[in-house]
């Protein structure tokens, strides 16, 4: 329960204070660089060394980047035909391409399946989300803010990221059995604690309510493909095809139908990618999930 008075205070926070015309409301910016370089990391610092890899982990763990390619693919196409601008299709498959498996995800799974149903949603989440956006989501930010192929220069700032960097660094302390002193490890926790409430006062700040947005229409598609048809097509893949019927799969599932992304938008917003339209992706993604992940949940209790 105190993550999610949490989640709704800060949010709100960020909305009341735009209207202080005392209040530097463009400090988001500096926010985001916060969270991106400083918080993100320390997470996957604290998390990639536990895993303990085997066959079966590869169900969670490629839900993340399925999803992601499913965003990609279907906003690149339908973009491309009604002649959306590439700031729009960006923005698009970083909110709607990612869902939220850690700052929601966490304390949601927690509730639903206890403590043992968090060894799933990290899966879900480090090596599969969380790489995603280090990786795909920075080509796709850094492709679609240029509007242009330029390979080196987004290979460059796919390597130049904080996040991609450190979980390069956390991957080699896994293969080799390493972890970094308690101390330590209690430090980067209080670091990587910071990133939903910064995040969301982030989004509270740039979050717009004018019914006369033009945003609206591509709100109300990118939530459907985020909140239903992206986890209905993992579901029937992962339970008719695969013919996967384990907790670990009820929880993978339910990880895929979490509102969009918090880092995804940070990034849109931070590479110009339609800030207002990711920002209302999260604020309002948020609370219609909880009514749409009640619903997955009794879906997948059948399994």
């Amino acid at each position: 329960m105190n993550n999610f008075i949490i989640i709704f205070f800060f949010l709100f926070l960020g909305l009341l204070l735009q209207r202080v015309k005392q209040f530097p409301t463009h400090i988001y910016k500096s926010i985001n660089k916060i969270v991106i370089y400083i918080c993100l990391p320390a997470i996957t610092l604290y998390h990639i060394p536990k895993i303990k890899w085997n066959n079966e982990l590869l169900f969670p763990i490629g839900a993340g980047w399925i999803s992601f390619f499913l965003a990609f693919g279907f906003f690149h196409f339908l973009g491309r035909r009604l002649g959306w601008s590439n700031k729009l299709i960006g923005c698009l498959v970083l909110t709607a391409g990612l869902s939220n498996s850690s700052f929601l995800g966490y304390p949601i799974i927690e509730a639903l399946f206890g403590k043992k149903g968090l060894e799933t949603a990290v899966l879900v989440d480090q090596p599969g989300t969380f790489v995603v956006v280090s990786t795909l989501g920075v080509f796709v930010a850094a492709f679609y803010s240029k509007g242009s192929p330029d390979a080196i220069s987004i290979f460059k700032k796919i390597i130049s990221f904080p996040p991609f960097l450190t979980f390069v660094v956390a991957c080699l302390m896994n293969v080799s059995q390493f972890d970094l002193a308690l101390n330590v490890q209690s430090v980067l926790l209080k670091l990587g604690s910071l990133v939903t409430p910064l995040a969301l006062f982030s989004v509270g700040l740039q979050l717009t309510f004018d019914r006369n947005s033009r945003h609206w229409k591509f709100l109300q598609l990118g939530l459907f493909v985020r909140l239903i048809m992206t986890p209905l097509i993992i579901f029937v893949l992962y339970v008719f095809i695969f013919n996967q019927h384990s907790e670990a799969i009820k929880i993978t599932i339910i990880e895929i139908a979490m509102a969009p992304m918090i880092t995804g938008a940070i990034l849109a917003s931070t590479y110009g990618l339609k800030p207002k339209l990711s920002s209302m992706m999260i604020g309002f993604g948020i609370p219609i999930s909880f009514l749409t992940l009640a619903i997955w949940y009794f879906i997948v209790s059948f399994i």
